[in-house]
């Protein structure tokens, strides 16, 4: 049970708590009742904010929209200006760009495109929009006295700066073709770089606007003249300079290279001008083959006289198998091969200059034109060559050879870059080098053969034959034109092998062409071989005969030892050099028994057999005089007649004299000393006229004229 304190204390905390919870009650009543109200004014306050939002909303957008338009009408306003103005200034180009265009482009070239891109505009508008105004009349006209200026301003700047390259200069730039060190390339400039630039513009205008392809047939008359002028100025080159000085020269050029500028030879084509020179060495040193380097056998005293003589005529003849040639000529034929090479590189050089100025699509069909006046002059000039040589042919002036020689060799030589020049260019003019390749190896090798049947058939002139028997003008004709064949073995070969008809001519090798250019030789040495023989017979005395034909003999082989015209023969006829051998020792046999004459009055078959101490009779005593007389008479004819004779090799000279000279020493001594002291006279001096000695001492003195 609860005491009763206890429950009183208990119930006023109730009360308490009750009363407060009452308090709170109420105090929430209250905050709600406020809230309520707030609540009620907020949507009063948003209800009217949402009703004035509405009324400005309908007030502002039709505002807005009125704005819009009035925005879009500006800009449409603006934009119509805008296009006023810009055909208005249609109407006004004409009279803008007129002053411009009368003027000229010359020194404002930028300007003036640009005047004719604003005259090009304008004529685009009208056309489109008004093609039968005025105007459009008007702009044309004006545009077509614009592209006339550039068309002219085009031609005067090719003219006026398009300069023929110098001699000098194009003897620079090919004078590297023959030599082992690179060399600093020799710059061209045909167009000084400005006025290149100028040209290229309106080069690129004209096709691109003008639509005008005239300025192309300008551009290539204009550069053919000038590599046509400067090829020839090249060959005028060549004339003046060996007029003046024997020899072209290319001095260096000032300023552009780092060494001191020197005069350059030409290098020669390498012809006759050797046999000039072996001329020369003759003259000053013999033929012995160590001074002046000849390849020949010394001539010496009146025999060396006799071949410088007919070194001049077999040179200056005009009916010698190597006649014509001269200064003349090699300069001509220097000239021709300088000017195939100057060609090629200033050709080159055009090419380079036309890929920057004229449209690709019509630049090989431009440079075909542009180079066919200096192409067919050098053309010409060649087949110039070819008709000169089958006329000289006719003639029996087989110089002409000499002269295609160089040439052809040349030609076939510079014919890869030939070809690569002219790739692209028409057939026609691809064509007009291997034309003239073939006419020139067809008129050489028929130059060839005429000159084997020259050999073969050169008349029996007995005025032309030396007194001496030396060397006849025909034999050192013949070798020095087959010496001249070693500078040229493949050219010549390649002659000989174009004319043949078999399959395997098509496409020889340089062994084929080799074999037929030996044949070739052994052919000419076989004609020259049967016609000496057949001059021999002009001899009337055979011993003279044999000297004639030893000499020829023994010139032909020494000729072929020292040089390399042994090694072509032995190709085809390995016995050759035995041959001729055989042939000099015959010859020498054949000589010999000339003495026979003489050492057979004293040769001991022929003497009479008597008795030592016995008395001789009276015609033993005859006999003896007359062997005694008879072999006096005989030696002292001989050494008079014989001396008169030439054997130009010292050696072989020494050699037959030697041996007859045994001999008949021999023969004599053994006389002489069987009958020396026999007396079958009174007047022994008058028989006995000679010791053996002298007798050597007379024969050491043939073929000498100054013993």
């Amino acid at each position: 049970m609860i005491p009763p304190q206890e429950a009183s204390a208990r119930r006023r905390e109730i009360e308490d708590k009750l009363k407060q919870e009452e308090e709170t009650l109420s105090f929430i009543r209250d905050s709600l009742e406020k809230s309520d109200q707030l609540t009620k004014n907020m949507v009063s306050i948003l209800s009217s904010f949402e009703s004035r939002l509405m009324k400005l909303e309908n007030s502002i957008i039709p505002v807005h929209k009125q704005t819009e338009n009035l925005q879009r009408l500006q800009e449409n306003v603006e934009k119509t200006l805008s296009c006023l103005d810009h055909v208005i200034s249609y109407y006004h180009v004409a009279s803008d760009t007129e002053k411009i265009i009368r003027e000229g482009p010359t020194g404002r070239l930028e300007e003036y495109l640009g005047s004719m891109a604003k005259i090009q505009k304008a004529v685009e508008y009208f056309q489109d929009n008004s093609p039968d105004s005025p105007e459009l009349n008007k702009v044309k006209l004006l545009f077509e006295r614009g592209k006339e200026s550039l068309e002219s301003e085009f031609r005067s700047l090719m003219t006026r700066h398009s300069k023929v390259v110098s001699p000098v200069l194009i003897l620079d730039l090919i004078s590297g073709e023959d030599e082992l060190e690179v060399q600093e390339e020799v710059p061209l400039e045909h167009l000084p770089e400005g006025v290149l630039q100028d040209v290229i513009r309106i080069s690129r205008w004209l096709v691109e606007y003008g639509r005008n392809q005239d300025f192309m047939n300008v551009y290539y008359q204009i550069r053919s003249s000038q590599l046509d002028r400067s090829i020839k100025g090249l060959k005028e080159h060549f004339r003046k300079s060996s007029s003046s000085s024997g020899v072209p020269y290319s001095p260096a050029i000032p300023n552009k290279r780092k060494d001191t500028p020197t005069k350059k030879p030409i290098k020669r084509p390498g012809t006759i001008r050797k046999a000039q020179n072996l001329l020369k060495q003759y003259s000053q040193h013999g033929l012995d083959g160590k001074k002046g380097g000849s390849n020949l056998i010394p001539l010496e005293g009146h025999e060396h006289d006799f071949r410088v003589k007919h070194l001049s005529e077999a040179l200056n003849d005009k009916h010698g198998p190597l006649a014509g040639r001269d200064d003349t000529l090699d300069v001509e034929t220097d000239a021709y091969i300088h000017c195939v090479s100057a060609f090629v590189r200033l050709a080159q050089s055009e090419y380079q200059l036309l890929m920057d100025v004229i449209p690709e699509h019509h630049q090989k069909k431009t440079f075909d034109s542009l180079i066919q006046d200096a192409l067919d002059g050098l053309m010409l000039e060649g087949e110039n060559i070819v008709s000169a040589a089958r006329k000289a042919i006719i003639r029996h002036d087989f110089s002409a050879v000499l002269t295609v020689f160089p040439i052809l060799r040349h030609l076939k030589q510079t014919k890869p870059e030939f070809d690569q020049v002219l790739q692209g260019t028409a057939a026609n003019t691809k064509n007009k080098l291997p034309s003239l390749i073939t006419s020139m190896e067809t008129v050489g090798a028929k130059a060839l053969e005429d000159f084997a049947d020259n050999i073969k058939n050169d008349p029996d002139k007995e005025y032309n034959m030396p007194k001496d028997g030396t060397v006849h003008e025909l034999t050192s004709n013949a070798i020095l034109f087959l010496q001249q064949l070693l500078d040229f073995q493949e050219t010549a070969g390649a002659m000989l092998a174009s004319q043949e008809t078999s399959s395997t001519a098509t496409s020889y090798s340089s062994e084929f062409s080799k074999r037929l250019l030996s044949t070739y030789i052994c052919k000419v040495l076989g004609n020259l071989q049967l016609n000496l023989l057949s001059k021999s017979k002009v001899y009337e005395d055979p011993a003279l005969s044999a000297i004639f034909l030893h000499n020829n003999y023994n010139y032909i082989l020494k000729a072929l030892e020292k040089s390399e015209l042994i090694q072509l023969v032995a190709v085809t006829q390995k016995t050759a050099e035995r041959s001729y051998r055989e042939h000099i020792e015959q010859q020498i046999q054949t000589y010999q028994r000339s003495w026979l004459k003489v050492t057979d009055y004293i040769a001991e078959k022929n003497l009479p057999v008597f008795q030592p101490g016995v008395k001789l009779r009276d015609k033993e005593r005859q006999m003896i005089k007359e062997r005694f007389k008879g072999f006096n008479d005989g030696l002292e004819e001989l050494c008079k007649i014989q001396k008169a004779w030439a054997i130009p090799d010292m050696e072989q000279r020494d050699k037959i004299r030697q041996a007859q000279k045994n001999i008949v020493r021999e023969t004599y001594g053994a006389f002489l000393h069987r009958y020396g002291s026999v007396p079958f006279t009174k007047n022994p001096e008058k028989y006995i006229k000679y010791r053996v000695e002298q007798v050597g001492d007379m024969i050491d003195r043939l073929f000498d004229t100054s013993a």
